[in-house]
């Protein structure tokens, strides 16, 4: 079978370039922007061309603030131009656990600013009119009774907080409204989350925000930065120097700042794109067109893309190298989901770093007064990003304090370096896997 996107490289090493992914072949915003050259003066430099650093850019542009952002490659080069497309309220995990750091009324305001995150997304594209294929509708899928009864109490929270979108509990006879498998015991559906064209939506918003003034290069990755009153940033042809410094390279941001790369662990996450399926097979597949996603450690995500291909993604890995063939690796995954598409071409197969955390919160907050970081999404960084743009660019603005709940937070280092914090996370995991078995 001919295969496109079959030469997977070392991520670390490969081209500057975007992946021969299905998210670049159908991308609509092919803007090119200059490598830096020279010296520059600016108000805020931002580095980082994925969500994080680009939406930043775009809210502070918003207020009329000079900023200079540098991409080592291209516009959502990493993370945010490989991911699954999926826009899930929250932050991703329960905070209950950082009740002793940030109290009763630290949990209530991140539980709000996890519903405010999907909004701000929907709103940027509603905003500047981007082209990324949104869609609501999202589902929870149980392989487990406990998933089942954790969805209970989902449900029953969001009922008693006057959640502003449809919910719906699913039995084990109900799941086939929702996805044509056998294999899950229930779900939670979410009319408001829902999922879109990642690489699209961040290319968009980098164009919505070049049109205001945004200063962007790319190819133009930092070999040194010196913080103090002012900050100076330089790549190898130019210099920025700056009032303000944000980095956002997330799992990119090995030999940026020591700090911030010995709090985050690059793990590896990996998406297939089926061939076109025809409506009958969609209708059976994802009749409700929904993004899902399972409960498991080693979790399957899902969804049908605008041209109708199934987008199926997972397999997270923590060695820093890729699977010989994300094809050969994925495929066994969908197969046993989908066993009736064992005949469907897989026409294209990619991968990218995602940054997790120790604790699996975000990280978001300032090294020093005029230092601002943000990072570690832990695979739910499509709309956690906007918002910790929007959080960076209040405190900038002096519109609000609202940064400091996650200051409070403590983040551990991973001990022993970049060679042992692989091994030590992969083991660490191996033990939640377990869980999942029984």
């Amino acid at each position: 079978m001919q295969m496109k996107g079959s030469h997977m490289l070392n991520l670390g090493t490969h081209s500057s370039e975007y992946p021969d992914s299905y998210y670049f072949a159908s991308q609509r915003y092919p803007q090119r922007y200059p490598e830096l050259e020279g010296s520059l003066e600016t108000e805020v430099c931002v580095i980082g061309g994925g969500f994080s650093g680009v939406n930043t850019a775009l809210e502070l542009a918003e207020r009329g603030f000079k900023v200079t952002l540098l991409e080592s490659y291209r516009i959502g080069w990493g993370a945010s131009g490989r991911n699954g497309g999926q826009v899930i309220r929250g932050i991703g995990h329960g905070i209950e656990g950082f009740r002793n750091d940030i109290g009763q009324e630290g949990i209530d305001a991140i539980n709000q600013m996890g519903f405010e995150a999907t909004e701000i997304v929907k709103a940027r594209v509603a905003k500047y009119k981007i082209e990324c294929d949104l869609k609501m509708g999202y589902c929870d899928l149980a392989t487990r009774p406990r998933h089942l009864r954790d969805f209970e109490e989902d449900k029953a929270w969001l009922d008693d907080i006057g959640y502003g979108y449809e919910t719906q509990l699913l039995s084990q006879g109900d799941m086939h409204q929702v996805v044509g498998s056998d294999a899950y015991v229930g779900g939670l559906t979410d009319m408001g989350s829902g999922h879109l064209h990642p690489l699209n939506l961040v290319c968009g918003e980098a164009a919505a925000a070049a049109e205001l003034g945004v200063q962007i290069f790319e190819q133009s990755a930092v070999v040194d930065i010196q913080q103090g009153e002012r900050c100076v940033i330089k790549t190898a042809k130019g210099v920025v120097h700056t009032d303000r410094l944000v980095i956002c390279g997330n799992a990119y941001v090995a030999g940026l700042e020591d700090t911030l790369e010995g709090q985050i662990l690059p793990a590896g996450s990996y998406v297939i794109a089926t061939e076109p399926l025809t409506e009958k097979q969609c209708q059976r597949v994802l009749p409700q067109d929904m993004a899902v996603c399972d409960q498991r450690v080693d979790l399957d995500y899902y969804r049908l893309s605008a041209d109708r291909r199934l987008l199926f993604g997972g397999l997270c890995t923590y060695s820093g190298r890729d699977p010989k063939s994300i094809t050969n690796a994925l495929r066994p995954n969908m197969d046993k989901v989908f066993p009736y598409l064992k005949d469907i071409k897989i026409e294209y197969q990619w991968g990218g770093m995602i940054g997790i955390g120790a604790n699996r919160l975000p990280q978001i907050g300032r090294l020093r007064p005029n230092v601002y970081f943000a990072q570690a999404y832990a695979g739910h960084g499509v709309n956690v990003t906007h918002l910790a743009a929007k959080l960076i660019a209040e405190n900038i603005a002096a519109e609000s304090s609202r940064i400091e709940v996650f200051e409070k937070v403590k983040h551990m280092r991973f001990p022993g370096g970049r060679a042992f914090r692989s091994p030590l996370l992969a083991l660490g995991m191996s033990y939640h896997r377990l869980k999942d078995v029984f």
